[in-house]
């Protein structure tokens, strides 16, 4: 009212001026002077006046107030322009943003459809050599996609697969549940209702669909990372990072038809649209991300059987968002409900599978649905709300152990219990002389990442920026949680001079994500391809992002230069001098890898698989190593004694009989073992009887002698990785006096020629019959 009534009172002022000039100008200055002389004699007339003066100003002062908003509506009216405008604007920024968003997932569709093509020659090669470049898992996740197109309708080709016996010796298995076959179940069904059978090849249409969910996938990222900067700019860096790291990004170069080449793209989407839920300012489309989250997360659910996991990693990166009331408590919660929900609707829909009840997705969700009553008023500020939020933290944590430790102890459950022995001797917790888990320590993907992983990412850029980005966003969440626990709230709308990028819901929970998936990259190198296509979209946003600069100016406290400004230069100035220098370095490697002619041939294998189909009998039933019969089974139809899978008990100890094949035992033992499954035939690879590799102890013949109490070659250094799998130095060995069986069987001498009967070799493989009546003689 002070503001007011200043203008008001210089207003009379001048008016009382204006008003006495006025009159002066009329009469002359001795008539004035005379006037104002003989005003002391009219003193009730002057008060009146006056008094009648001063109302009128109230009354002009009072209109002009009203008259106040009356002009401002005037004034914006004026600028009626400017909300077409500005929709017009957002609609060409939305139209030519998702245009290149799905221009990159096609594009890289076709980079991969291309690649293929180069690499391996599919279009000039037979349906054999084709289906020989499927190895070991992979060939029978294709091999009954085959079953279901031969079957006569699709309800009978389900039945089989859910009642198996064709497939393992001795074992009738639910394929479906067991080997997580909906996506074979989708393809069948998308083949055959579209009529393609004349238009394309069933492989041809298989890969075609995994490489078109690489595409979404890709898009997905885009998109992530355009909601969090706000410019598709940062789409076309992560796209541009995504595929020149397509190494240690993506597995599809080696195993297509893999369930994580069909479940990821499903999870990238549901990140995605999480990251617009989350979002403060996109209200109108929360509802529309809301859906698409619940339709994603089922769908990753049901692709592959190792999702709940993975969302347990981000069910735990929601939890502390929340914790630390960085976050919408409504939000999260209803992200739990999904999360319940889809564990609900996979266990009807996979057949009871009783490991996603002994998941911790679902104890840590419960516990937190359990827990949300002591949640409340615990953001406020107080010291009791302060401990009340470390008792809930410690609450839901003890709880979650403890509904998980029930569950397994009423729920009968088989399922990934290697997984948890692995876990025990991978940490160091406990020594382990089986083969099959010293056999999963010595694998590639499961050891630490190599010096090599941090170097190609080094050398295109990415993780110089991702460090940068990452510790920038850190310190700002750091000082959001410190302000938070002050009791200072939080602001409605971040802006971009206020600098605090750290105050954004969808940045914080992925800061958290990528940490907690880059900790699980940095103990198992197959889990980079869960952490770097998220290292490029966080890198890429960050250097996109004006608000990331802003937040580091604010910290530097630039006076030289207005730090809005230079924000705005730099979030379109580093990302283009990124992507320059990135298109002149790679561009060319990626077009000579489109343009160079790869020659993957393997005349061995092809032979063997021809001579099975034309002399082996349709009954017989091939042992061998679990890659191999994977490739048989695929190639040939024949039945095999084992599969290359890992998350079933029986099997798990099938591939270790079998593998005694190339251990030192007697003939008499390989025997027993190999009928006790009803083999006729034994295919012996020279590759893994000769194998000679680069890590003693790590070779399947070293693992086999040490499963055995035989000695083995100690003389080499014990490696990093030997380390985890070679005894301790007081274990008991013992020498064999059998000679190593794989060795022993080619010299076609006594006993050996009396179990065993040679009949085909080539180069790599040495096929024998398996008699069923034993000769003795010498």
């Amino acid at each position: 009212m002070r503001e007011r009534s200043r203008p008001c009172g210089r207003r009379e002022a001048g008016g009382g001026t204006g008003g006495g000039t006025g009159g002066a100008e009329a009469s002359p200055r001795g008539e004035r002077r005379g006037d104002l002389a003989e005003g002391g004699s009219h003193g009730p007339a002057m008060e009146e006046g006056a008094a009648d003066l001063r109302q009128r100003k109230k009354q002009n002062c009072s209109e002009s107030d009203k008259m106040a908003p009356e002009q401002r509506n005037k004034e914006n009216s004026k600028l009626g322009r400017s909300p077409k405008y500005m929709l017009i604007q957002r609609f060409a920024k939305l139209f030519f943003g998702c245009l290149a968003a799905v221009t990159s997932g096609m594009m890289y569709a076709v980079y991969l459809s291309t690649y293929h093509e180069r690499k391996f020659w599919f279009s000039s090669r037979q349906e054999l050599e084709r289906e020989i470049t499927f190895q070991g898992d992979s060939a029978i996740y294709y091999s009954f996609y085959k079953e279901l197109l031969k079957a006569p309708s699709f309800e009978r080709g389900v039945y089989e697969l859910t009642h198996n016996n064709k497939t393992v010796s001795l074992k009738t298995i639910n394929a479906v549940q067991q080997m997580t076959l909906y996506p074979e179940l989708i393809a069948s069904v998308l083949y055959q209702a579209s009529g393609s059978e004349e238009v394309i090849e069933p492989v041809y249409f298989y890969i075609g669909i995994v490489f078109g969910l690489q595409g979404i996938y890709v898009t997905a990222l885009f998109v992530t990372s355009w909601v969090m900067s706000g410019t598709w700019l940062a789409g076309m860096l992560t796209v541009a990072w995504f595929i020149i790291n397509r190494t240690d990004t993506t597995r599809i170069d080696y195993s297509i038809p893999s369930r994580e080449n069909w479940a990821l793209p499903y999870f990238a989407c549901q990140v995605a649209a999480l990251t617009g839920y989350l979002k403060k300012n996109l209200n109108c489309s929360a509802e529309f991300c809301y859906l698409l989250v619940n339709a994603s997360t089922y769908t990753f659910m049901m692709m592959w059987e190792y999702s709940h996991y993975l969302l347990f990693v981000q069910a735990i990166s929601l939890f502390l968002l929340d914790s630390f009331a960085l976050a919408q408590t409504e939000k999260v919660h209803e992200v739990y409900k999904i999360y319940l929900f889809s564990l609900f609707l996979g266990y009807l829909l996979q057949f009871e599978n009783s490991a996603l009840l002994v998941s911790p997705l679902l104890s840590f969700v419960a516990a937190l649905m359990l827990s949300k009553c002591l949640q409340m008023n615990m953001k406020k500020g107080t010291f009791m709300s302060r401990l009340l939020k470390v008792m809930y933290i410690y609450l839901v944590l003890t709880v979650a152990v403890t509904l998980n430790f029930l569950l397994k102890m009423f729920v009968p459950h088989k399922e990934n219990e290697h997984l948890l022995k692995f876990i025990e001797v991978k940490l160091g917790l406990n020594t382990t002389k089986n083969f099959t888990m010293n056999w999963l320590l010595c694998q590639e993907s499961l050891q630490a990442p190599s010096q090599d992983f941090f170097l190609r990412l080094t050398q295109s850029s990415l993780l110089p920026f991702y460090i940068l980005v990452l510790i920038i966003c850190l310190f700002s969440v750091t000082q959001v949680i410190f302000r938070r626990i002050c009791g200072e709230p939080l602001k409605e709308a971040v802006k971009l001079e206020d600098g605090r990028i750290g105050e954004r819901p969808e940045i914080v929970y992925h800061v958290i994500h990528t940490i907690l998936l880059g900790c699980l990259a940095m103990c198992l190198e197959g889990m980079k391809y869960l952490w770097t296509p998220y290292v490029c979209m966080l890198a890429a946003f960050g250097v996109c992002s004006p608000e990331l600069w802003m937040t580091l100016f604010k910290w530097l406290r630039l006076k030289a230069v207005h730090p809005i400004l230079l924000a705005l230069i730099l979030s379109m100035a580093v990302p283009t001098i990124i992507g320059f220098s990135l298109w002149k370095e790679f561009f060319p490697r990626i077009m000579t890898e489109l343009t160079e002619l790869q020659e993957f041939y393997d005349p061995d294998t092809v032979e063997l698989m021809t001579w099975i189909k034309r002399q082996a009998p349709v009954a017989a039933v091939f042992a061998g190593s679990p890659q191999l019969m994977g490739v048989i089974k695929l190639c040939t139809g024949w039945m095999v004694s084992s599969l290359p899978l890992y998350n079933d008990d029986d099997l798990l100890k099938r591939n270790e009989n079998i593998y005694q094949i190339y251990s030192k035992r007697s003939a008499e033992d390989i025997y027993k073992i190999l009928t006790s499954y009803k083999a006729n035939f034994l295919v012996i690879e020279d590759s893994i009887c000769n194998e000679v590799g680069p890590v003693r102890g790590c070779r399947v013949k070293d693992l086999l002698d040490i499963a055995n109490g035989h000695v083995y070659t100690r003389e080499s250094p014990v490696t990093s990785r030997q380390s985890q799998v070679v005894c301790e130095e007081d274990d008991n060995y013992a020498y064999s006096k059998y000679g190593r069986f794989c060795h022993e069987i080619k010299m076609n001498y006594s006993p050996y020629v009396n179990y065993f009967t040679r009949v085909y070799w080539n180069r790599s493989y040495f096929v024998y019959r398996i008699n069923t009546v034993i000769s003795f003689q010498s």
